[in-house]
């Protein structure tokens, strides 16, 4: 598989990244998200699912995903193993690196991080996606918006509640699955990952005291 390093010189510490289901690593949402992300000061290793290497038509099988994920983050610690790692992604990204933290700790991974937790399909509202949580001992962080179509938050809310300690639920009002926020919020894309990033990097550095 495919990866990308980016390792700014002040990095306190890495994000294992994995891209959602319909686009890949170099993505813009991708690109752009990692470009924040290191001016606050966390590393990021984007990789790329073997199915979007071979053209994008359609998820692999759950075992090769979570192999994916598991072989990322060994590559991830064997290229930056003075940084503590954190790792998660967008949509389903997230949620495949968490069901694989579900079914056994991932090497050194102290966090999770879900830029968009795809708890149902769209119109489909229910919380099946999310009974694996349960399982991850580890901190997650679960960045929302208020439109997202994926993720009811009349849903969302009692699953994070339910992880206690374990989980915390940041909201960006109005905005949807890709955190796109409307025009007339006054912000524009840039600001919104800006702040993604900042909450990233605060909820990081509460995982090392």
């Amino acid at each position: 598989m495919s990866g990308l390093l980016h390792k700014p010189r002040d990095a306190r510490f890495l994000l294992v990244f994995a891209h959602g289901a319909g686009a890949g690593m170099r993505h813009r949402f991708m690109d752009a998200m990692c470009l924040h992300l290191t001016e606050h000061g966390i590393g990021t290793f984007r990789y790329q699912f073997p199915y979007m290497e071979a053209g994008g038509k359609g998820p692999d099988p759950k075992p090769i995903l979570l192999a994916t994920v598991r072989a990322a983050v060994h590559e991830a610690g064997k290229l930056a193993p003075e940084l503590p790692l954190i790792a998660g992604g967008k949509s389903m990204g997230g949620r495949m690196t968490s069901m694989a933290a579900a079914e056994e700790p991932l090497d050194n991974v102290k966090g999770l991080v879900f830029f968009g937790f795809p708890l149902h399909p769209a119109g489909k509202p229910s919380t099946e996606r999310a009974e694996h949580l349960a399982s991850v001992s580890i901190p997650m962080l679960f960045l929302q918006g208020t439109r997202d179509s994926l993720a009811n938050l009349e849903l969302l809310r009692p699953v994070c509640k339910s992880l206690k300690r374990k989980a915390t639920l940041h909201i960006i009002e109005g905005a949807d699955h890709s955190f796109r926020l409307p025009k007339k919020s006054g912000k524009n894309e840039s600001e919104v990952l800006d702040g993604l990033a900042g909450v990233v990097e605060q909820w990081g550095l509460k995982l090392w005291g």
